[in-house]
């Protein structure tokens, strides 16, 4: 009969803890989340870049930590549409001299429209726009008739000079979009296309645009936000829906493009550049496309949170 008040004092005890004063348990140690390797990084970006039937480099910089990753960082390639990024530059920074005003009325005529990307090919004209709307379209739609009307105003060799002030001399435009007969550098023109530069150069535009250094903080600030409008997204945000990005691609024959900054919340530079790529088609699932897609993906699958 005594053990039946011992039985309640211990189920009561179970119920309610351990007396006051008593010693706690002490909880299972906590696992330590692994480091996130830089190398490891690397070899999952290499082993992607080495299976590509093509040649693939990469310039990567995480602005925070300041970690850089790069391969073939200083190697020429094609841009592709990707060289809109430093006419765009090179735009800003003759408004910041107020050499133009993004205002000024910009008139297209038949004779203005080229194909490929963009929407004012198809629009009737004359049609009076601004150099801002053509901007936009250049950086948003990759329009290319609006790429060659920013060019007709600014002119080209002014993008050469304005890389060449930023410390990027490898960079060049060589002519407006689908018109390489009147390419200022026949020589790289037949061997890039529309444009040439390396990862570790256009990496480095990002970075200063990030920075607010390729021209001055509002005017840097304004190109990211429209660059953040860029609609292509089948390269470097593919698998990485609801990142960030102000970025811009590129899409010729044999070569894909996509640079940019990701906010991973950190923000990290990317740089992605193909070529001679064996795959030549012009779909989502092109191999190009499917290389720098799976390299924004292990990106920011190891900065995220």
């Amino acid at each position: 009969m005594r053990l039946l008040p011992v039985l309640a004092f211990t189920l009561l005890a179970a119920l309610h803890g351990p007396a006051r004063g008593a010693a706690q348990p002490r909880p299972p140690a906590a696992t330590p989340a692994p480091a996130r390797s830089l190398a490891t990084l690397r070899r999952t970006l290499d082993s992607i870049a080495d299976a590509h039937r093509g040649v693939g480099g990469y310039s990567i910089t995480n602005l925070e930590t300041t970690e850089h990753l790069e391969r073939l960082g200083d190697e020429p390639f094609s841009t592709a549409s990707l060289i809109k990024v430093p006419v765009l530059v090179a735009l800003f920074d003759l408004a910041a001299q107020r050499q133009l005003s993004l205002d000024d009325p910009v008139v297209l005529t038949e004779i203005d429209k080229v194909g490929g990307a963009g929407q004012l090919q198809y629009l009737r004209t004359p049609l009076t726009l601004r150099l801002w709307d053509v901007a936009w379209l250049m950086s948003t739609l990759s329009d290319n008739t609006a790429t060659n009307l920013v060019l007709d105003r600014i002119k080209i060799r002014r993008v050469w000079q304005k890389m060449e002030a930023l410390g990027l001399p490898r960079t060049k435009v060589h002519s407006g979009s689908m018109t390489r007969i009147a390419s200022v550098a026949p020589d790289s023109s037949a061997k890039y296309g529309l444009g040439v530069t390396t990862p570790n150069e256009m990496a480095q535009l990002f970075v200063l645009l990030a920075q607010g250094r390729a021209v001055n903080p509002g005017a840097d600030s304004t190109m990211l936000a429209m660059l953040e409008r860029n609609e292509d997204s089948s390269k470097l945000l593919r698998f990485n829906y609801g990142v960030r990005a102000a970025h811009k691609t590129g899409d010729v024959d044999r070569s894909r493009t996509d640079c940019g900054v990701l906010y991973l919340p950190a923000r990290v530079v990317a740089c992605v550049l193909t070529k001679e790529n064996q795959d030549t088609r012009y779909w989502t699932d092109a191999e190009g496309n499917a290389v720098i897609a799976r390299i924004g993906q292990a990106i920011a699958t190891h900065w995220r949170p």
